[in-house]
Formats: structure tokens, sequence, C-alpha cells
């Protein structure tokens, strides 16, 4: 019972607190055009204290260490070697958006062998492609791995991810995305959750800033802004302009429950109708004790097992009918649920079935 009051309680006080009020405008929309570009590369990892791949089991490490090898003057054809200190990774990472040459990036490291830790490794120079196969970053440097592992004869510990690491800054911009921005007519902003009502919001605020018509909402999730309407330089100074306006966003009202660690988040504009509840589990328990019996000596028979088993049904008495009132506010909606006295998993079950019989008025979300 403890338990599940402090859980909703800290709900509540989180919940019930003052809102967060107006929201800057580039923390609800994204900008049309102003994205970034995932890439990925194929590489060595060098320098490994023997918990590189093993090469019988990961044959692509051999050959492409084979193919750098030939790269620098090294012939290695019809050699046996088999190293445990390299590891072959695929190299991940996101180009920004407005990235120029010459730049640095972060970059991710991921084993795809049978490599037990990239502590300590070196990446090799490692070209980064983009969607359309041309490369815009080199990647290469020292490798922060994410955890630790330690082995000995007949045991092992790890603790963590040791084969992924980062590379901070590891990649240099090569190529830059071709995206004329400076000669768009209109930018599009994008909402992150789309609302009629926010998309109205933005709409005004923007025309309020310029003082005449610059904006006009598309649909719940998109508001084009005419740039030539605002009489700016460019697009980048219209966006500057804009996107620290103050927007009082509008949420749908919804509750999301995480089934694996019993979690419930309630948005404040949740509403339940008056509703009864009762809560009970039963218990059912076989308990098996089999009994060998044998035959008296010099007497003829056989031995044979006899089952003997127990059955028991225990009835938990839970919760009883319940009554929750009506709520008009979160605060009324936990303390009626607070009311019943049950566990937070057991919640999300009374949840679910609030939700089934159509008094739960909100959104519902199972993780």
């Amino acid at each position: 019972m403890r338990r599940t009051l402090t859980c909703l309680a800290v709900l509540l006080m989180t919940a019930t607190a003052p809102g967060a009020g107006p929201i800057r405008l580039k923390d609800l929309v994204e900008f049309d055009g102003v994205r970034g570009n995932d890439l990925v590369g194929y590489g060595l990892v060098v320098g490994l204290n023997g918990t590189g791949d093993g090469l019988r089991n990961s044959p692509f490490t051999e050959e492409i260490l084979s193919s750098l090898l030939e790269r620098l003057g090294v012939n290695v054809a019809g050699e046996d070697f088999r190293p445990k200190n390299v590891a072959a990774v695929f190299v991940t990472a996101a180009l920004p958006p407005f990235a120029r040459a010459g730049g640095r990036i972060d970059v991710t490291i991921s084993a795809i062998g049978d490599a037990k830790s990239l502590l300590g490794g070196t990446l090799i120079m490692t070209p980064l492609n983009g969607a359309d196969g041309e490369i815009y970053a080199v990647a290469q440097g020292t490798i922060i791995a994410g955890g630790i592992s330690a082995e000995g004869e007949a045991a092992r510990v790890v603790q963590g991810v040791p084969t992924a690491g980062v590379i901070p800054s590891g990649a240099r911009v090569e190529r830059e995305v071709e995206f004329d921005f400076a000669g768009l007519d209109t930018v599009r902003l994008a909402l992150r959750a789309p609302d009629f009502t926010t998309a109205g919001r933005i709409e005004t605020v923007i025309n309020s800033e310029f003082g005449r018509s610059v904006a006009v909402m598309l649909d719940a999730g998109t508001v084009s802004l005419d740039i030539a309407a605002a009489n700016m330089r460019s697009p980048a100074h219209v966006l500057g302009r804009v996107e620290s306006l103050l927007i009082e966003p509008e949420t749908r009202a919804r509750v999301v429950v995480d089934q694996r660690s019993g979690t419930i988040v309630m948005g404040e504009d949740v509403r339940i109708s008056r509703v009864a509840i009762a809560q009970g589990n039963l218990t059912l328990r076989i308990d098996e004790a089999p009994v060998v019996v044998q035959p008296n000596p010099f007497a003829e028979g056989e031995t044979i097992v006899v089952p003997r088993s127990a059955a028991d049904i225990e009835k938990d008495p839970g919760t009883g009918l319940s009554e929750i009132v009506g709520g008009t506010n979160l605060s009324e909606v936990v303390a009626g649920l607070n009311a019943l006295g049950v566990a937070p998993h057991d919640m999300i079950d009374i949840l679910k079935s609030i939700n089934a019989a159509g008094a739960l008025h909100a959104e519902f979300l199972v993780n």
C-alpha cells in the first residue's frame, strides 16, 4: 500500500504542477530542409589486447585486413596470419544540417564479428557513405568503449557493452550536402506533435510579429511561411526572427503505460467518467509429493510409485467494489485511483479495463 501511494504521489506532484507555459517555436517544429543525414561505413579497429575477431569465425575481417595491407604496399597473398587484435566494425554518424567541409562530427563504432571488446582500439581511416553512395566524411581515431570485460580460465565478467564505443569529433566532413536554402520562396514548419489548435496559434503569433499575413496553416502538422511577404533579406533572417517566438502548445489527453517497469504517466487533461471498480486475485497452488511403495521382504510383487497431490486455491480479497467519481481534473483522478490501494501493475490492468468500458477519456498508449 505504501509503495503504491508513494508512486502515485510522485505522479500527482509532477502532473499537477503549474504548466510549462509558452514554448519557443524552435522547440515545437522542424524547419523544412533543415535536417541531418545518416552516414555508415565499414572499417577495422586495431590495437586490441587479444580481444579482436577470431578470423576463423569472421573471414571478412581477414579479407579487409589483407586489402588494407596491400594498399599500403604489404603483400600478404597466400600468407597464413591470424592476429587477435583486429576487429571488423560498422561506423555510423549523423551529418548535421549545413555541415561544411572540414568540420568534425561524432561517430559510433559497433563490432560485427565475435570480438570480445573494443577497449583501447584505434579505428583505421574509414570512409562514411550517405544513402546515395557518395562519401561525405572520413573517420579515424581512438575509441572510447562504453564497458569493461575481464576473463579468466573458467569465468568471465562483463559490465556495460564493451563491443561498442564512440569517437568524439572522430570524423572530418569531406563533402557538403547540396541544398539551396537561400533560394527558397517558402519554408514549411512541421509540427512535432500535429495539432490544429497549436498550428493556428503559430500562424497567429507569426503574423502578429510581422504585422501582416506571412504564415498560413495548411493542416494540423504544417504551417507555411512566405519568405517574400516577410520582406527580409533571406530565409535565414526570417527563421532567425521567428524561431524564438513563444507559443502555448495544445496537447491531447493521453495516458502512457509501460508494462515492464509498471510506470504510468497521465496528461493534465485526462478525464474519467463515474465508474465502479472491484479488483482481486486468485492463486492456484498444486503440490506433488509422490510416495514409493515396496513389497514386503521375500514377497512377490514390484515397487510402484503412488501419486499424491495437494491442490489449493487462495483468494486475495483485494478491493471491494469501489467508486471513482467522475474526475474534473487530474488530481481527482489520481486520488480516486489511490483509494483503490493496489500495486502499480494492477493499476495498469484497472486503467485498461476503464478504457475498455469507455470511461477513460484520453488516448491510451501501452508500451
